[in-house]
């Protein structure tokens, strides 16, 4: 079965930069879904933690219903909420606690247990629509999951410097493949502050680009913020893009490959791939060193698809094959092999923006 998996469209962006909003975008998601056997929906589809998740919505409805049309009756999507749209299945996860039921790795969620939910479902019909949560096998060894998760072995480990597990150079250190974490100790990690996740991944970074990363770009998500509108007049995006860029890229590299191998050995995954969203930042790409993307030692190979938001801060002055380059994909054949793909190469960048 061909699978293509896309993660963080943010749908109902207050700023509108969810690029699925411009036509040339959608039509091209549009064309690569004809082209495949089963979609899948890695989280954040919808922005629901802007404060507004009902106008969200609203304005996410035409791309849902035209996803759902492209796909049609005879093929499937599965979702996979998020932290950003975490509301599609919270009803869902604390009624499993309360009844002393563990959520598993891929636990199959009733479209039915929220109304949230199935409106989501509605909207992308005439296709079938599965709903796991807290993430899906894509194929035989390759598990998908959102990937916010990670906030909380980000926190971790920082708070415990000694630790060997994340964002130290020397030898990769071993994969911790024995499922010590449950997936509800995570839950009760969500919704970290933003101060600490500032902390966590941003503190190497110059404090002027650090704060207007953690406010403006994809960094700010993980932490459920909200970039204000009036910061993009304020910022020098064509100025600072390239260096911040550059220097979220590297402490993605350093430490959030590590923190979603670590998460992924926790909860006791047994998987040669791991594709994840959440961080925005698609790879590997083709001039990414291979290592960086299997970070522990006996862990998986890790994938992530990039996401579908245009971010000034990040992007001016750039083009397709950057690494934040909204159109992020990964395709999975029939074989179970999977890659990372830009679905938008070919579109004009002035359509996106």
């Amino acid at each position: 079965m061909r699978t293509l998996v896309i993660s963080d469209l943010h749908l109902g962006s207050r700023l509108e930069r969810d690029v699925l909003r411009r036509p040339a975008a959608l039509e091209a998601l549009l064309h690569h879904i004809e082209r495949t056997d089963r979609l899948v929906l890695l989280g954040d589809i919808v922005e629901m933690l802007e404060g507004r998740p009902r106008a969200a919505f609203e304005d996410a409805r035409g791309v849902l219903q035209a996803i759902g049309q492209a796909v049609g009756p005879d093929r499937e999507i599965i979702v996979v909420p998020g932290n950003h749209d975490h509301r599609l299945v919270r009803r869902w996860v604390r009624a499993q606690a309360g009844r002393g039921r563990p959520v598993k790795l891929a636990s199959r969620v009733p479209v039915s247990s929220s109304p949230v939910l199935s409106s989501l479902v509605r909207a992308l019909r005439p296709a079938p629509v599965h709903v796991h949560y807290p993430g899906f096998w894509l194929a035989d060894g390759v598990y998908a999951h959102h990937g916010h998760y990670v906030d909380r072995e980000l926190l971790l480990a920082r708070s415990a410097p000694s630790s060997p597990s994340i964002g130290r150079p020397g030898p990769k250190p071993p994969y911790p493949s024995r499922g010590d974490q449950r997936i509800e100790d995570y839950e009760r990690g969500l919704g970290a502050s933003f101060a600490a996740i500032q902390v966590a991944l941003g503190s190497t970074l110059p404090r002027g680009v650090s704060a207007a990363i953690d406010r403006a770009a994809s960094v700010a998500r993980t932490a459920g913020m909200i970039a204000a509108p009036a910061l993009d007049a304020a910022l020098p995006s064509p100025v600072l893009a390239p260096f911040s860029a550059g220097l979220l890229g590297q402490q993605f590299r350093r430490s959030g490959l590590p923190a979603m191998a670590t998460v992924a050995g926790r909860l006791g995954v047994d998987a040669k791939t791991v594709v994840f969203g959440h961080l925005h930042r698609a790879g590997p790409l083709s001039d990414d060193p291979r290592g960086e993307w299997t970070p522990l030692r006996g862990g998986p190979r890790l994938l992530n698809t990039g996401c579908w938001v245009y971010e000034p801060l990040l992007l001016a002055g750039a083009g397709p094959g950057h690494p934040y380059w909204p159109g992020g994909a990964v395709r999975v054949d029939a074989r179970g092999r999977a890659r990372t793909v830009n679905l938008l190469d070919a579109v004009d960048p002035a359509d996106l923006r």
